[in-house]
């Protein structure tokens, strides 16, 4: 059975005071009851170190919204893979749709990414997910499919080991629109066919993939019971605890 993972995306939110505060709330209550999830918090760039210095050994990871691909230099305003790793960093958010849409990033540079990231050894939650049009006109594995096989072009199995897929339906991000359990279900299925198709079938069954999209306390449960949801990548819930809490407590609940 694979692991649940549940990861908080906090986005361009959250002060320094705000996130340390969610992170030791966070970090105290997964220190306390253990549960049989991996848990990961992803906040801000300037908030990386102290965030990472309140979760201490609590077992939540800590991980970064995006790197860039290039060694350190002259590259304005960019991040560099050895820094995140300074930083106490073990995951790294790439492709989410949100750097797609306002900054212009294509599967080509998002390989990038991916393959420089998984190099450094560093874990890679690998965002795909159509828009509302492209599924309202049957596209979605068409799409889905696109972003798989350009933006894990060159990955080899024993990088693919390190990588956890996340499927975002563009539609249901920030919405408070959230894809039916049949719906998400579906989408993960095909991701794991396809998985099985470009590795192999063993491989692609201990990949997991995330469900996000307006995941809440509320709709946690049901999603997370779909038989290929593995987790969750969530956004506005994870700059609550007692929003994020719950949705640990339920992939917990559920791994048993």
């Amino acid at each position: 059975m694979r692991r649940p993972f549940v990861a908080g995306n906090w986005k361009m939110n959250t002060t320094r005071s705000s996130g340390v505060a969610l992170a030791k709330s966070v970090a105290d209550a997964v220190r306390t009851t253990r549960p049989a999830v991996d848990v990961a918090l992803c906040p801000p760039f300037p908030y990386l170190i102290p965030v990472g210095e309140a979760l201490g050994d609590s077992g939540v990871w800590l991980g970064a919204q995006n790197a860039y691909h290039a060694a350190p230099g002259a590259f304005t305003g960019e991040i560099a893979l050895p820094m995140l790793q300074e930083c106490g960093c073990q995951w790294v958010i790439l492709g989410h749709s949100e750097r797609r849409q306002f900054f212009g990033e294509t599967d080509a540079t998002i390989n990038q990414k991916v393959q420089a990231t998984l190099a450094a050894n560093l874990g890679v939650i690998f965002c795909v997910g159509e828009l509302l049009a492209e599924r309202q006109s049957n596209q979605t594995e068409k799409v889905l499919e696109t972003q798989m096989a350009g933006g894990l072009a060159g990955v080899s199995p024993a990088a693919a080991a390190h990588l956890v897929i996340a499927y975002e339906p563009v539609w249901a991000i920030g919405t408070g629109v959230t894809a039916s359990p049949e719906q998400a279900e579906a989408a993960h299925a095909f991701l794991r066919r396809w998985l099985a198709g470009r590795f192999d079938s063993g491989l692609a069954e201990t990949i997991r993939i995330q469900y996000g999209g307006s995941v809440k306390p509320d709709n946690a449960r049901e999603l997370l019971s779909q038989p290929n949801v593995d987790g969750a990548l969530v956004g506005g819930a994870s700059l609550k605890a007692e929003q994020f809490l719950p949705i640990i407590a339920a992939a917990a609940e559920l791994s048993r």
